[in-house]
């Protein structure tokens, strides 16, 4: 029953694979990747808290003059509400690294998870509301994006969906970087469904390898392949771990990948001498 599971959520991932980026359901491609960590658990349940989520976001937008008018600070607002106040969203300090903050399913059932699980939900609601909004890939802490042609609002939303000013920002940085770091041209870059997608599955893979669960990482790894087909890095990660696992043949494969995706720069030229070596093995 959890093989069947998991590989209908994989076909799912399969089919997200073809779609561009701006028609993923970035709910939905979650939830699927949810399905294989956790085969146990029931996943439409969470299907179905994602839909009065995205029914609720619709009927506060609705509702709200000024946030139908595109007052970013009352979209904000109606959002924290709904999912920190009504839903109860928290971020997870006590036991941050448990994987299940990084399973959607899970973070439903527990009201807890990383910043970039809780990201998600925000951003399926703002979708739902009709609302612009996207990921920012700030270092060591993904962060939210409420679009307005006037300029961004950026929320914390591991920190209850607060705004956060050029001062704070300016403290987070500090924080991950250093006292000596400032906020720097493209330090707030907007994030693609797919990049937020797989910034939360690598947390489920890196916290694999911490554990040395190669296989697992593995899996995390080509899992991620099927949402990113074309993604070079993902590829040379996956050749990386096939190697560890001595499965000479399989890193080949995958090490090829990545060179015919990124033929050129400094990871292809280290890719190329890996590739020589192994090769060596065979003969």
């Amino acid at each position: 029953m959890a093989s069947t599971s998991q590989d209908e959520a994989r076909a799912a991932l399969d089919a997200a694979g073809q779609l561009p980026d701006g028609e993923l359901d970035i709910g939905a491609v979650a939830l699927q990747y949810a399905r294989i960590d956790a085969p146990e658990a029931d996943w439409q349940v969470a299907e179905r808290q994602l839909t009065a989520i995205a029914r609720r976001a619709v009927e506060l937008a609705s509702s709200d003059p000024k946030a139908d008018a595109g007052d970013t600070a009352r979209r904000r607002q109606l959002l924290a509400t709904l999912l920190h106040q009504e839903l109860g969203l928290a971020g997870d300090d006590e036991t941050y690294d448990d994987l299940a903050n990084a399973n959607l399913i899970r973070v439903l059932e527990r009201r807890r998870g990383l910043p970039v699980a809780i990201g998600v939900i925000w951003l399926h609601a703002a979708e739902a509301a009709g609302w612009g909004a996207h990921g920012v890939n700030a270092p060591g802490h993904f962060l939210l994006a409420l679009e307005h042609p006037r300029g961004q609002v950026i929320v914390d939303v591991f920190g209850g969906g607060v705004q956060l000013q050029a001062p704070e920002l300016r403290s987070l940085i500090k924080r991950t970087e250093g006292e000596h770091a400032e906020l720097r041209p493209g330090m707030l870059a907007p994030m693609t469904k797919r990049d937020v997608l797989l910034r939360l599955q690598n947390n489920i893979k890196l916290r694999r390898l911490r554990a040395n669960d190669l296989e697992g990482a593995l899996a995390c790894t080509q899992d991620m392949l099927r949402l990113s087909p074309r993604h070079a890095a993902l590829w040379r990660e996956a050749g990386m771990i096939e190697h560890r696992l001595e499965r000479i043949g399989a890193a080949l494969q995958s090490l090829d990948k990545a060179l015919e995706i990124e033929p050129t720069g400094e990871a292809a030229t280290r890719i190329r001498g890996l590739v020589e070596e192994l090769r060596n093995r065979l003969n």
